[in-house]
């Protein structure tokens, strides 16, 4: 493994792991704040245990993904002086806004987790909400800055030098918006469904069902819809993509012809030397519909982007198709359990039904690799959009397949504790949060 290789693995390493930790703690405080906010309504200690449990692993997931992004703030640095040094100036905004976000975080969770018994009822409940609200705004300043990547925008460059710099318009690039919510959307899917398939699991083996059903209904909630909004944001996304970074697009589709009445393409295996792809569907005109609006109106192809301008064809196309994949089946999920709580209230019991969401507990956060393997993958050879490419970013440093290999096993470390530790608030379930209740 090369150089230029391994700080490239090492960063979808670090990315790949911090994702998950991300969105589940910018997520979870939202259940936490929706299940206190019922026992503060109704008094029902159950929720109250609930919403004890939820915060030990709020703070569990805050705790690894502060690790986790410390990481990765120094592996930008390390790993793409270059890009730094050019880059920072632009879209630093948003990191150090970040940065705030974080810290407000942090004393919020603080208070949450040691203010039972001593804050006002409604204020304890409140910095929860501050949790959660702080959380979701950092995750959209960091997507702000990767948006920025994909469509840099607040500055002039001109002879290799990037001037008249307006960092707020950086921040608020024509990709933000719409990466922002369709990253936000997925994280409310994906721990959604993955919080709903743990209490599943548990209400399967019929243990502390009355502890876990409302925790499921709770998370599956928030799952589903999440997952039946996802489409629209995706819709969104893939028109600003379409618009900003037509290469992407067409790799995602692997679109080689440009032509009109442009086919969409499901499933498939890409044919990259003669331009094709085989034993895919495809529906004539969709493609050109949901990018303009029109059945005949032509999309941009890789025939008309340079080759050394494409992006690796096969790894997008499939990501993409894995991603939509499993966000349709989220999707099915989710009216499923719409028909179970409007019309069919006995599914609640079956095992059938629990174990469809069983099954999903790890498809969302399948789809959110899969989807940012498509946003970075699809990006390249570009670190910045059509301005620097990443083999010009990447530091001289001889030995990063040391560090590769080194941070692997750091970050596996780190995941096989969260487990660990995950594992063990289930196992003390009984213990502890369905068997009394602390008063406030």
């Amino acid at each position: 493994m090369d150089n230029f290789m391994a700080a490239r693995s090492q960063m979808a390493l670090s990315l790949g792991f911090h994702i998950i930790f991300s969105c589940i703690g910018m997520v979870m405080p939202f259940f936490m704040a929706v299940s206190h906010f019922i026992w503060l309504k109704t008094g029902n200690p159950v929720y109250q245990n609930v919403t004890k449990a939820w915060s030990k692993g709020v703070a569990i997931f805050f705790a690894t993904g502060a690790v986790s992004g410390t990481v990765l703030s120094f592996e930008l640095g390390l790993l793409w002086p270059t890009f730094m040094k050019h880059a920072g100036p632009i879209f630093g905004m948003p990191f150090s806004l970040e940065g705030t976000a974080f810290f407000i975080e942090a004393i919020a969770l603080g208070f949450f987790l040691y203010g039972w018994n001593r804050f006002n009822r409604w204020f304890h409940w409140f910095t929860g909400v501050v949790v959660g609200v702080s959380g979701l705004i950092s995750g959209i300043l960091v997507v702000a800055a990767n948006a920025w990547m994909n469509s840099p925008s607040g500055f002039d460059f001109v002879d290799g030098k990037y001037l008249n710099i307006d960092p707020i318009k950086a921040m608020f690039n024509p990709a933000w918006f719409s990466q922002a919510l369709h990253m936000s959307v997925a994280a409310f899917a994906a721990t959604g469904f993955a919080v709903a398939g743990v209490h599943a699991l548990m209400i399967m083996r019929k243990r502390n069902v009355g502890f876990h059903m409302p925790a499921f209904k709770i998370a599956a909630v928030f799952g589903v819809v999440a997952a039946i909004l996802q489409p629209l944001s995706g819709d969104i996304s893939a028109k600003m993509v379409a618009k900003r970074q037509p290469a992407k697009l067409a790799a995602m589709e692997a679109h080689f012809k440009t032509e009109p009445y442009s086919s969409l393409i499901i499933g498939g295996i890409p044919d990259i030397k003669n331009k094709k792809v085989d034993y895919a569907i495809e529906l004539p005109g969709m493609l050109s519909f949901m990018v303009h609006d029109d059945f005949k109106t032509p999309v941009t192809g890789l025939d008309q982007i340079p080759e050394k301008d494409q992006p690796p064809i096969a790894v997008t196309h499939y990501a993409f198709q894995l991603m939509v994949a499993l966000g349709m089946l989220m999707m099915g999920l989710g009216i499923i359990y719409l028909i179970a709580i409007f019309k069919k209230k006995s599914w609640f019991d079956k095992r059938w039904f629990l174990k469809l969401f069983i099954w999903a507990t790890p498809i969302g956060f399948i789809a959110v690799e899969a989807g940012w393997a498509v946003t970075e993958v699809g990006r390249q050879p570009w670190i910045i959009q059509g301005v620097m490419r990443t083999a010009d970013a990447v530091t001289p440093m001889p030995g990063i397949g040391y560090s590769f290999y080194l941070f692997t096993a750091v970050y596996f470390t780190l995941s096989l504790a969260v487990i660990f530790l995950l594992y063990r608030q289930i196992k003390m379930v009984p213990e502890i949060y369905d068997t009394k209740t602390v008063a406030h």
